[in-house]
This record gives structure tokens, sequence and C-alpha cells, in this order.
């Protein structure tokens, strides 16, 4: 879950290449895994060869407007259904272990022969937790280690850490830990009980990444429907462009506002159109504090920018389309999305809306145009009420940049962890994308 908690839910399929690793180092083997994401709503790394694929019909589900990357798999002997939201933003991974009156959907640990919660006394509870936000801890009342995670939404989740086996597509990881969560406090209870849990995907030890092994990911969103592709290792397909690489930023300082192990980049300005922004270089790198960070988060569905920057793109992005789009003052979307606009009873002509190019070091960029620039007001009926998706960072207590997904629907977003890098590669139809991998016929 990001920090700020807004997610984006799509149907994916999920392209996994082994080895597998967990919590120590394990042999490795080769094989070619495909498994399908399915969708529900809710508020909220390889250099490897690969084998045969094996394609499935992919499933679509129209976009609504709080959805996240949910992937279908199984926990547990015998293997029980989960569905788990992919976060970026997250490493404590958790299922929700005790029914409630908001929540249906759980893993019942007691049915799994193959579960075991880990004491106080684990190596896993004293070591490899230290990459936590908040420490664990130890429940003196059964002995057992009692981990926790809060959100920035407000909504939180507490339980005890375990481990058990889990299955994807075909692949089985056996001793994988995870939160066995018995309190949620949740901001959105009707929502977030759609889903069992959480997988958590950043660079902390204890993160499904790490555990599984992984040196590579990617994925693509499509800005058409619901499709999209996630592929864990390797992945190549005649009609990817070459991707632009940064360097992802490996953060030592433990200071107030910082995040570790999130996917850290150096953000280096943002164009409007052919116009370089006069932002000033202090504003867009960390400060003494560790505000100002910029991260990439799989959970978060718009972007955020910090105070000073987003007022420079607001007013550069007003002048650049009023001869197109209508500021009205009264409209305020979310948290933070205060430049909206009305425009009457016809969709906005997005062809005339210049493009935002955010820059990163090394000469990667992420570009963000067309509909993806705007966003309709839910509710807002035949008055067509739209809002800028870049968001102002300081209503919802965010110290930091936050790249959200809307805004990389159609470009193929890979995560080398080998490499330490991040690549980007814009205009990328990502059904078509998705078809290709996954073996059907190419359009």
């Amino acid at each position: 879950m990001s920090s700020s908690s807004i997610h984006l839910k799509i149907i994916f399929w999920l392209l996994i290449i082994s080895p597998l690793a967990f919590s120590r180092i394990l042999p490795t083997t080769n094989q070619t895994l495909i498994f399908p994401l399915t969708t529900q709503n809710t508020s909220s790394s390889l250099l490897f060869k690969r084998s045969r694929l094996v394609s499935s019909p992919p499933i679509k589900v129209p976009f609504t407007h709080d959805v996240t990357l949910t992937v279908s798999l199984t926990a547990g002997s015998p293997p029980q259904p989960i569905e788990m939201v992919l976060d970026t933003g997250s490493e404590l991974s958790w299922l929700k272990c005790k029914q409630s009156t908001s929540s249906t959907s759980i893993f019942n640990h007691v049915k799994s022969s193959s579960y075991s919660a880990l004491p106080c006394s684990s190596p896993v509870c004293t070591i490899q937790t230290q990459d936590f936000s908040l420490p664990a801890t130890c429940d003196k009342n059964t002995n057992l280690c009692h981990v926790a995670a809060s959100y920035a939404d407000g909504s939180s989740v507490e339980g005890n850490l375990a481990q058990d086996t889990f299955t994807i597509g075909s692949s089985t990881r056996r001793a994988t830990s995870f939160g066995c969560i018995d309190v949620i406090s949740s901001t959105r209870p009707e929502e977030d009980a759609k889903t069992t849990g959480l997988m958590g995907m950043n660079r902390g030890r204890l993160s499904f990444v790490n555990q599984m092994g992984l040196s590579k990911f990617s994925y693509c969103i499509s800005g058409s429907d619901s499709t999209g592709v996630l592929v864990l290792g390797e992945s190549s397909f005649p009609s990817l462009p070459p991707l632009k690489y940064t360097p992802l930023v490996t953060l030592t300082d433990r200071l107030p506002y910082t995040n570790r192990f999130a996917y850290t980049v150096n953000f280096e300005g943002i164009r409007v159109g052919s116009k370089l922004l006069p932002i000033p270089r202090s504003d867009l790198i960390r400060g003494q504090s560790g505000t100002g960070q910029t991260m990439l988060d799989s959970g978060t569905q718009f972007t955020f920018l910090r105070a000073p920057v987003y007022e420079i793109l607001k007013t550069e992005s007003t002048e650049q389309t009023k001869s197109v789009l209508t500021v009205d003052p009264s409209i305020v979307f979310e948290t933070g999305m205060d430049l909206c606009f009305q425009v009457g009873s016809t969709q906005p002509d997005f062809t005339k809306l210049p493009a935002v190019t955010l820059m990163f070091n090394g000469g990667a960029e992420l570009t963000v145009s067309g509909k993806k620039l705007l966003y309709p007001v839910p509710g807002s009926g035949s008055k067509n009420k739209y809002c800028f998706t870049f968001a102002n960072s300081e209503p919802a207590g965010i110290e930091a940049f936050i790249i959200g997904n809307h805004h990389q629907q159609n470009v193929w977003v890979e995560y080398d962890l080998a490499h330490k890098q991040i690549g980007f590669a814009n205009d990328v139809k990502c059904d078509q994308a998705s078809q290709q991998l996954l073996g059907s016929p190419r359009l």
C-alpha cells in the first residue's frame, strides 16, 4: 500500500521466471510460468533463460476509480485461493486470517497443515524484519512475533508473522513469510473486504521480490482497456522499443522522511509541451531530513508532487490550456487535486493538451499526454468535470514525489534490480504487448 493509498486494479497475466529464493540462498532452476491476475475493487529480480511459454485467454474487466493490480494465487496445504494486491511500495506481505463483518475473503490458516506461526526467537523475526517501517515486537501472551503496518490514508494492519506454502501457477514456494493479520483498521472497509491481502514488492529483505529471488520485473498497463501484462524476469517482444534507464538510488541513511527500500530515482525536471519549467534544483532533491524522495509506486493511482513543484506545474499547465479548458476553482478531487475544469456536455479535446514530461537522471523520461492528463470526476454526470492528474502532496501529508501508475499507462516499466536501474519505454500499446507476450495472435 503506497503512502497515498490511492490504488489501481486491473486484470493482468503474470509471467514468472525462476529461480526461486526465500530468506536463504537456495539452489535455482529455470522455468517459465504464467498465471492470471484478477480484478477486485479496493481503496487503497533475474537474467535467466526462457523455456516454454504457456498461454491462456486474457480476462478483461473495465476500469473503475479505485483499482489495484491484484494477483490470484493459492496459499496453504491444501491450497486455498487468495487474491493479493501487488504493491511495489510495501515490504510486509499479509493475509487476512480472521473473519469480520466487513470481510469475507480470508485465509483460513487453521486448515493449513503447512502453516507455522513464528516465535519471537525466530531469526526471521529477530533479523529479517529489521527493514520494516514498524519494528516487529514480541507478543508476550503467545510468544509469537507480532508485526504491524500503517499507511498514510489512516489504515493499518496487525497480526503475527508466519510462514506457509504459496503456489503461483505451477510453482510452489514453501516457508514464505507473511503477516497473518487479525486486526485491520480500514478507511474504506467495503472495498478492502474484496481482497485477501497484500503482496509487498519493494526492496526490503522480506518482500516477495527477495523471497522469490527476483532481480528483474516489468509491467505494462493498457490505457485503452483493462488488459496488461506483468513479467517477473526477462521480457522481450518484437514491438518493444528501446528502454531508457535511470539509476536506482540506494539509500542507507535512516532519516525521518526516507523510505530506504522504495524504488527511488533522481528527479531532474519537468517539461510542459516544449517548455522546460523553471524549477530550482533544490526543490527536486532530497533534503537533510529525507524529504523530497522520488519514488515509483504501483499502488498509487495518481502522481504527487511536492508543493513548490506542483504550483509551478499547475501555473504553466493552466496557461497552456486556457484556450481549451476553463478552470473551475470550486472543484477539488481527492486529496490535493485542485486544478479542475468544467467542460460542458462534451469531452475535452485531449489532442490539444500539452504533454507533461517527467525527466530523470540518465536521460530517462516518462511522458504523460492525452487522456492521462485529465480524470473525470465520478458522479459529475452531464457537467463533465475533469481534474488534472497531478496532485499537491502537501494536503495529503506526503513529504515525497510519488509517480503513480495512472501515468504509467501504455509505458513499459522495467525494474532491473541486478543492474540497479529502472527503464521506461513510452507509447507502448500495452494491450498488444500483453497479447504478444501471452502467445495470442499478433495484431
